[in-house]
């Protein structure tokens, strides 16, 4: 890890300063990629996948220099699954075997997603204080499980993915505000904003599809009658 923090020092140079703190080139380039990522997503577009690839492993590199080890750690599982997530978007299917379409988990599934969330959160964030010289250890881990299980919603196309992604990035907006990585607090306020975009936008989706089959479904029924 310490030839990967002095082989990348470089990119920590100040493109800029904000407010009195630096920029640094990394965190730039890691935004905007990060942003493409998202407009990406709301489109329901594949192209999001190979960019979340890139972004996350751009927000390793800054998490590691930043001392933010659970989300570091979370880069690596995310580029994991944008893999899984861009092969399930393009060759992924649902219950009934046709390809994937946008869809709300039932009432159970949401509140299982919210049980395993919370249960989590402790147990990552005892092992970040035990294991690592974070000075966030809980704050640092509540983003770290509610952005796995965003993404895996994500993945599936579930509409759930986007309140689940608002939650976690106004806990990462004081993350990294407390870390002094403001960019990157501006961006995730800006992902915030998104998120709430998305979740609208994948519900009208979601509800047009559930009109269009209920629409078939009722005119298969009048054929055979």
């Amino acid at each position: 890890m310490t030839s990967l923090l002095t082989a990348t020092a470089a990119l920590m140079a100040p493109a800029f300063v904000v407010a009195g703190s630096a920029i640094s080139w990394l965190e730039l380039l890691a935004l905007v990629l990060a942003i493409w990522m998202v407009l990406c997503n709301l489109r329901v577009h594949p192209l999001a996948w190979p960019l979340a690839m890139a972004s996350s492993a751009l927000y390793g590199v800054l998490f590691l220099h930043s001392r933010l080890y659970g989300q570091a750690g979370l880069q690596l599982l995310f580029i994991a699954l944008a893999a899984w997530g861009w092969w399930q978007w393009l060759h992924g299917t649902g219950e009934t075997g046709q390809p994937l379409r946008v869809r709300a988990l039932a009432r159970p599934q949401r509140l299982q997603v919210a049980v395993l969330t919370l249960a989590a959160w402790p147990l990552l964030g005892l092992l970040l204080q035990r294991a690592t010289d974070s000075d966030v250890p809980y704050l640092d881990a509540l983003p770290t499980v509610g952005s796995i299980a965003g993404q895996l919603l994500l993945a599936r196309k579930r509409v759930d993915n986007w309140p689940v992604w608002l939650a976690v990035n106004l806990v990462s907006v004081l993350l990294f505000s407390v870390q002094g990585l403001w960019l990157t607090a501006a961006l995730y306020a800006l992902f915030a904003a998104l998120a709430v975009v998305g979740w609208r936008a994948w519900a009208r989706l979601a509800d047009a599809d559930a009109d269009a089959g209920a629409g078939v479904g009722a005119g298969a029924g009048a054929a055979r009658g």
